[in-house]
C-alpha cells in the first residue's frame, strides 16, 4: 500500500513516517507540507492512501478531500489535532479520522479499513493519449498531462516528462474526457486535477495556477466563471 503524508508540520510528518515504518506492507509515496503539493504528488505517484492534516495554508485538508471525494484512490485518512471536523470528514468520504498524537494501533486499524475499501472498489479506468515521438507510437496517461495546447493541425501535450504531438483536436479530447479536462481558453485544456487556483494580473488578465509546474496559461473571460465555480466546488 502506497501512502502519501500531507501535513504542514515537519515533526508530524516525521512521526507519521516512523509509524508507517512499523506497518507491514506500507510504502511511503511522498511527504508534503500543503494541499497544492499534495495534488501534484497524487498526480505523479498515484498513492493508495493519503494521511491528511486539516489545518494547512492554502488548500486545506477538507478542500483537498472534497476534490478527492468519489475517487477510488486515494482513500483519505484524516490525522488532526481537532475533534470538531469529524462529521464533515466522514461526509466527504474519509475512511477514518485519527487524533494527534496518532497511535500506532489506530493507524494500523485505519490502513486496514482503507485496504478493505480499496479491495471492494472496482479498479478505475485510466485515460491515455496516444501520439508519435521520433517515429514511435507512445501513450501518456491523463494523470501525467499538464496542459493541452492547440498548434495548427496538431495538439501539443505538455506532460511531466516532456512534450508529445497528437492529432486529436481539443474539441475531440474535451468530448472524450468531459469529467477530466477543463477548458481555459479556445486553445488550451488542462486536467481538472491540475487546477489549483487563479491569479489576476494588474492588467486584468487571469492566469491559471497548475499543480506541479511553473506554467501559468491564460484564462479567457468566457471560461472564467466556470473555472471559479469548479474551484469553489473543489
Amino acid at each position: 500500500m502506497r501512502v502519501l503524508i500531507v501535513d504542514d508540520e515537519p515533526l508530524a510528518r516525521m512521526r507519521l513516517a516512523a509509524l508507517l515504518g512499523e506497518c507491514d506492507g506500507c510504502e511511503i509515496a511522498g511527504s508534503v507540507a500543503d494541499g497544492e503539493a499534495a495534488i501534484a504528488a497524487i498526480a505523479a505517484h498515484s498513492p493508495d492512501v493519503v494521511l491528511l492534516d486539516i489545518n494547512m495554508p492554502g488548500i486545506d485538508g477538507t478542500a483537498l478531500a472534497r476534490r478527492l471525494a468519489g475517487r477510488a484512490r486515494p482513500q483519505v485518512v484524516f490525522c488532526t489535532a481537532y475533534e470538531n471536523h469529524a462529521v464533515e470528514a466522514f461526509d466527504l468520504g474519509a475512511v477514518d479520522y485519527l487524533l494527534k498524537p496518532v497511535r500506532l494501533e489506530r493507524l494500523r486499524e485505519a490502513l486496514q479499513r482503507a485496504a478493505r475499501r480499496l479491495d471492494a472498489t472496482p479498479a478505475e479506468s485510466t485515460g491515455y493519449l496516444h501520439g508519435r515521438l521520433r517515429n514511435e507510437q507512445v501513450r501518456i496517461a491523463l494523470s501525467e498531462v499538464i496542459c493541452l495546447l492547440a498548434d495548427e493541425k496538431y495538439v501539443v501535450v505538455q506532460h511531466t516528462s516532456g512534450e508529445l504531438l497528437i492529432e486529436e483536436s481539443l474539441r475531440q479530447l474535451e468530448e472524450a474526457y468531459p469529467d477530466q479536462l477543463v477548458r481555459l481558453h479556445r486553445n488550451c485544456l488542462v486536467p481538472n486535477a491540475r487546477l489549483v487556483g487563479l491569479k489576476t494580473l494588474p492588467d486584468g488578465r487571469t492566469l491559471a495556477r497548475l499543480a506541479g509546474t511553473e506554467l501559468h496559461p491564460e484564462v479567457s473571460r468566457r471560461n472564467l466563471p466556470a473555472l471559479r465555480k469548479l474551484l469553489r466546488m473543489g
